[in-house]
């Protein structure tokens, strides 16, 4: 099978390097891929926001089966347009899409089928929605409804806080993504991220990981997309995943089957583990970043065999085998980031890292001759097995250590949660 992977960040880096393991690939291709992902598959340069030469590019390398990572091209509706073109391909529709693309969009559903989720407003004005913040007092949540580079949520611990939040979002901080706005209730618990497979009509369950959101250490510092994950969360005990699996996953692929606009893809479900049970904090609609990293070098199955029975209705039968240890994945990000960052700086070191148990993937790269150079807000993932996450932890900085890049900055307490459960287990 003649593969497209379609993306350039560490998320696409991680599903290319497991897709070239398949004993199903004939050849793997990656648009526009990184400084990294040449060492898997062939780069192909494309503007992968203009679907005709997407299209244009699949006829030209004879493509069998294309997978979409990003989400802005999955709202974006390109695998509607490659399956038009008569292409197979991994990535939900643009109307499924929406669950991702709005919050609206997804808090209205969960309504309809009555999916535990926080109490919230939506509101098209700047008036509206500072009333409802004076009326409500925080802490509270404001979201901006659209796409927002997972930076466009604010959890404001003070009522000025929130105020600037929403005046950041009608005054164009996020674009279009902000010119309506969802306002939430605060909710207390800790955050899971759940992954199912769905081909529109079964569902395959496949792990749970927790993202870690803040610039930096003891989550403090702004909103990013992910400056590190661990994998799996076992904070979510299995009656948590059970009743999660039932309330929230499956009520969400009836009713947008109901709708005629049938679940094919990855379905990332972010989770609050409350006092009164799972509530969905948001949807994501394509396979999160960085938690892939850390999913696809504990994934013993094989991934294009799983994707491609999602996008053609295959999924019944299918199964997933783990391996039976943790995966923590480190984001090395450049100076500045979320905010302004310089481009450019040499990395050295980086190469010949890899083990197995330790992969490098890389997001924000670039190659200049022989010379690796940062290109990104976010640019190595270093990503480690072990037999708990404190083991994975430990191997996953020795990596970074490794690395020579003064430009850079990584969190250095990726897992502290789940480390701390695992050392109040053993003491």
């Amino acid at each position: 099978m003649r593969v497209l992977v379609i993306g350039s960040g560490g998320r696409e880096h991680a599903l290319a390097w497991k897709i070239a393991q398949s004993p199903k690939l004939t050849k793997l291709f990656i648009a526009p891929g990184n400084g990294g992902t040449a060492e898997v598959a062939k780069n192909l340069a494309v503007d992968i926001t203009n679907h005709d030469a997407v299209i244009a590019l699949c006829h030209q390398h004879a493509i069998d089966f294309v997978v979409v990572g990003p989400d802005a091209q999955v709202v974006a509706g390109l695998g509607d347009d490659l399956r038009a073109a008569g292409f197979a391909c991994f990535c939900p529709s643009k109307a499924a899409g929406q669950l991702e693309g709005s919050k609206g969009f997804t808090k209205a559903l969960c309504d309809e089928m009555d999916i535990p989720t926080a109490a919230y407003g939506r509101f098209d004005t700047e008036a509206a929605a500072l009333a409802h913040i004076y009326a409500n007092g925080a802490p509270i949540v404001i979201k901006a409804d659209g796409l927002a580079a997972g930076k466009g949520v604010t959890v404001a611990m003070s009522v000025e806080e929130a105020e600037e939040a929403v005046i950041d979002c009608f005054a164009g901080a996020f674009g279009a993504s902000g010119a309506e706005v969802v306002i939430e209730e605060f909710m207390e618990g800790e955050e899971v991220s759940l992954f199912v497979l769905c081909d529109g009509t079964n569902i395959l369950p496949l792990t749970t990981a927790q993202d870690h959101k803040r610039a930096f250490d003891g989550d403090t510092g702004p909103n990013t997309g992910g400056m590190g994950a661990y994998s799996p969360a076992d904070v979510m005990t299995i009656e948590q995943y059970d009743d999660a699996m039932a309330r929230i996953i499956e009520p969400t692929v009836r009713g947008l089957a109901a709708r005629g606009t049938p679940y094919q893809g990855v379905l990332y479900a972010g989770l609050m583990l409350t006092a009164d049970g799972p509530k969905l904090v948001e949807y994501n609609a394509r396979f999160g970043d960085p938690e892939t990293q850390a999913m696809m070098i504990r994934l013993e199955s094989d991934l294009l065999e799983l994707l491609f029975a999602t996008a053609t209705g295959a999924l019944a039968g299918q199964h997933v085998v783990w391996k039976d240890q943790y995966a923590v994945t480190v984001i090395m990000a450049t100076n500045g980031y979320p905010g302004d960052y310089g481009k450019g700086s040499e990395i050295k070191n980086a190469e010949g890292l890899n083990t197995p148990d330790l992969h490098v993937f890389h997001a924000g790269t670039r190659r200049e001759g022989q010379r690796l150079l940062a290109a990104g807000g976010r640019v190595l993932n270093v990503t480690a097995l072990g037999s708990t996450v404190k083991e994975a932890q430990q191997r996953a900085y020795a990596g970074v250590d490794q690395i020579i890049w003064p430009e850079g900055f990584c969190r250095r307490d990726i897992g502290w949660r789940q480390i701390a459960r695992e050392f109040t287990t053993s003491a």
